[in-house]
């Protein structure tokens, strides 16, 4: 995009690596199956909301998702769409899983942000949008629901103008809403996109017209709305800034779609904006120095780990984001982190929830690594040279409690279930220094319900979470001496984390004070990087 940066090999230039970014229910997964719909991955996309069988949407595998129609665990699903390479990240809407998404976040190029009609800028959109500026990861839009009563198209654009602090520009103008939409006016290429109500599973047709002053429009848009949407159109013409590909690069300029993903309504028009003004593969901040996507050597990190994809095999597949080079099968790179070579003979591409060998994997591709716990969050691949990736943060959780066992003969196994979610970067598991059990933290509390869910289905395993008396937990990082005098002192304190790191526990934030009085050495931190 920007004009200093070379060309990249057409095969990386056609990728486009993104993420869906919504409030949970403003209609992410159905845009999702409606992208594998019209990029051929799927032939009949499934309605969240139907009975039975048709229900189960293609990118939520885990039985707890289904039961509870929210996306649980990020997944990813790469198709092709005309001549480009489409990546998609599924990210987990639910504020409890918001660790999971933000890391996502650094796996991708640019990010697509649903909102709903009626509701406008919801809490959560809020907060991954801020993870996006954070990042300055190019937005593009798209308001969901226009075929539901929603609220009026200036005031939804207004509202993301001021609460996300980030100029909009309508990509299409929408024509009448709720039972009246009849589809949108696209100002990018000045055609009617009319939406067919029949079969939902249909595309739609599109009428070319010249400008809005084509006799055409007369044919197909009542008298009423046509009035006010020639009227509204020069309004947003005059008032509202041009599509710039400079400040869209930015993450300045947010484009803005109407539609409706349900009724199949303005998807194509997002996909094809997509292709047009998404970014290809982006260069990734890296030490000791960065990345960039046409280099020759692969290199490559890992943002998410999911364990028990397949439950007949205890198998973990950890995603890993390519950021450099041209991959094939069966190539050895090496585990920066343990500097040992690792041969990558079966890595797998996802086609929503088929799994494919993938035989070659370009910079901006996601694939899939099954392997039995070497890899974890943030570790970094490379063909030999020493580059660890930055910027994958590990939170703090702010919820924690013991868990047990319910069979106490089974402790053991209780002991390998909860490593693998923590490798996995589900949870946080702490084992306390003093006493038996394990005490588990995580960023919300639906989390709880998830893990005893998926620990009793995947491990067989009864759990209990008890309340434990400590509220949060830190970090602890200093000089050797200061550490250790410190964790004498707070031994019913202190903890290891899966990594082996120290941690301290705490009740109060009367705990975390002190210790930066009583112990002016010894620092204590609520995140740390995923870097060894």
């Amino acid at each position: 995009m920007l004009d200093n940066r070379p060309t990249l090999p057409p095969e990386i230039a056609r990728r486009r690596t993104f993420a869906i970014i919504s409030h949970p229910d403003a209609g992410k997964t159905t845009l999702t199956e409606k992208f594998l719909l019209y990029g051929g991955a799927i032939q009949m996309a499934g309605q969240v909301r139907a009975k039975g069988e048709a229900r189960r949407t293609r990118s939520d595998f885990m039985q707890m998702e289904k039961d509870r129609g929210i996306s649980v665990s990020a997944s990813a699903m790469s198709f092709d769409y005309g001549k480009f390479r489409f990546n998609l990240v599924d990210t987990p809407g639910h504020s409890d899983f918001s660790e999971d998404t933000y890391r996502t976040l650094t796996a991708v190029d640019a990010a697509v942000m649903v909102i709903d009609g009626a509701k406008g800028v919801e809490s959560q959109t809020q907060k991954l949008f801020e993870v996006c500026r954070l990042r300055d990861l190019p937005i593009l839009t798209f308001c969901n629901k226009m075929d539901r009563e929603s609220r009026d198209t200036f005031e939804i654009i207004d509202e993301i103008q001021e609460m996300l602090a980030i100029d909009v520009t309508p990509a299409s103008w929408p024509i009448g809403v709720g039972r009246d939409f009849l589809g949108c006016y696209d100002m990018i290429h000045n055609r009617l996109e009319l939406m067919d109500r029949a079969d939902r599973n249909k595309v739609a047709e599109s009428i070319k017209i010249n400008g809005l002053d084509d006799p055409k429009l007369a044919e197909h848009v009542p008298a009423d709305l046509l009035e006010k949407l020639l009227e509204e159109v020069e309004m947003a013409r005059e008032l509202l800034p041009p599509l710039d590909a400079q400040a869209l690069s930015e993450g300045t300029l947010t484009p803005i779609w109407f539609g409706s993903a349900i009724n199949s309504f303005g998807v194509k028009e997002l996909m094809d904006g997509i292709a047009e003004y998404g970014p290809e593969p982006q260069p990734q901040s890296a030490e000791p120095r960065q990345i960039s996507p046409e280099e020759t050597k692969v290199s490559g990190f890992v943002f998410k780990v999911q364990a028990n994809m397949d439950p007949k095999h205890r198998d973990r597949v950890a995603f890993l984001r390519l950021a450099s080079g041209h991959f094939q099968r069966g190539m050895k790179l090496t585990h920066v982190r343990t500097k040992k070579p690792m041969a990558v003979s079966s890595p797998v591409l996802f086609l929503a929830s088929d799994r494919e060998l993938a035989e070659e994997a370009w910079a901006g591709d996601i694939i899939g690594i099954p392997n039995h716990g070497q890899l974890r969050i943030g570790d970094t691949l490379t063909e030999g040279e020493a580059l660890k990736v930055t910027g994958i943060p590990s939170f703090a959780p702010e919820l924690l409690q013991n868990c047990r066992a319910g069979d106490p003969l089974k402790a053991k196994h209780l002991d390998k279930a909860l490593m693998q979610f923590a490798e996995e970067g589900a949870a946080k598991v702490f084992k306390p220094t003093f006493g038996s059990g394990f005490i588990v933290g995580v960023v919300g509390q639906l989390q709880f319900e998830v893990l005893a869910s998926r620990i009793e289905l995947e491990y067989g395993l009864p759990v209990r979470f008890e309340a434990s008396q400590f509220t949060s937990a830190r970090w602890v990082s200093g000089p050797k001496e200061a550490v250790e005098a410190f964790a004498a002192a707070n031994k019913q304190h202190m903890g290891e984390d899966n990594d082996g790191d120290l941690v301290y526990l705490t009740r109060l934030q009367w705990d975390i004070d002190r210790v930066e009085r009583d112990y002016p050495d010894v620092r204590l931190t609520a995140t740390k990087e995923m870097m060894v």
